[in-house]
């Protein structure tokens, strides 16, 4: 039995907070570049070189990319050969207060959600757990901000209405929130399970490298086809026309109830932001 101090996962969270803020993702970076080269919208290009710039300077700066730092979400696979000496939620949460506060983090999250009152520190944060084989723990972290976060959606499908129910929700998912996620955007689609499975899913295809593709050829087709169909919707960046409204779309899947065909679309804005550590 591997025995890992409660601190060192508070400090690897801490830089986590301030990393993944600051420095965005080379595939959302590689992907942005791309849109760039392929348009051929004039404003929407002058917005994409504009959002390569402000990713430029809040590296070297190392401020954060966008001003809406996002609230904590973390994604923790915890192997069963693992003993965390000390609390593990309360390391988590402990980094997420350390790392917002080091690093001039906005801090967003309110105590109550009808009667608000910022908490001060950025926590709690959402904390997803896994029980898997070893003896390591992998976090993923995830500050989602929600401008897009509000944009999206969960729907109970028929069975009937099968794929194409599925890729017309998406898309209209995506025309409904219009400039108001910061496009380009990335989408993450959760289909199957029950509705709370579903909605994590979703979450959980945004952690997932942009130009990745879901091992099954079938959705991986899907992943592609929405791509096409969003990208031709002409909403852009920022909403204002163009050929890139998204960078990607991750698709994962669940089983499901022979009743039910559970999907749900997380929106995430352009400065779609995760990062991995395995201690």
């Amino acid at each position: 039995m591997r025995e890992i101090n409660s601190s060192i996962i508070t400090d690897r969270v801490a830089k986590m907070c301030v990393d993944a803020n600051c420095n965005l993702n080379s595939d959302i970076l590689n992907a942005i570049n791309k849109g760039a080269e392929n348009e051929t919208n004039e404003i929407a290009c002058n917005i994409l070189n504009s959002i390569i710039e402000n990713a430029e300077i809040a590296k070297n700066k190392q401020m954060p990319i966008c001003q809406d730092t996002g609230m904590a979400i973390l994604f923790v696979e915890v192997g069963q050969d693992v003993h965390v000496k000390g609390n593990l939620t309360e390391a988590i949460n402990l980094g997420v207060k350390k790392g917002y506060g080091e690093g001039y983090l906005r801090k967003s999250v309110v105590k109550d959600p009808i009667r608000r009152g910022n908490t001060g520190d950025n926590t709690p944060a959402i904390i997803h757990y896994d029980i898997v084989e070893g003896d390591k723990i992998k976090i993923t972290f995830m500050p989602k901000g929600f401008g897009s976060e509000n944009m999206s959606r969960l729907k109970m499908l028929k069975p009937s209405d099968g794929a194409e129910g599925v890729i017309d929700f998406v898309v209209e998912t995506v025309c409904l929130g219009g400039s108001n996620p910061c496009p380009p955007i990335v989408v993450g689609v959760g289909i199957g399970g029950s509705m709370e499975k579903a909605a994590l899913l979703s979450k959980k295809a945004l952690s997932r490298p942009v130009d990745s593709s879901n091992e099954d050829e079938y959705y991986a087709g899907m992943e592609r086809l929405l791509l096409e169909k969003i990208n031709l919707t002409g909403v852009g960046p920022q909403g204002l026309g163009g050929k890139t409204t998204a960078l990607g779309v991750n698709i994962e899947t669940f089983p499901t109830h022979i009743a039910g065909l559970p999907v749900a679309v997380t929106i995430s804005c352009h400065v779609t932001r995760h990062i991995e550590e395995i201690i």
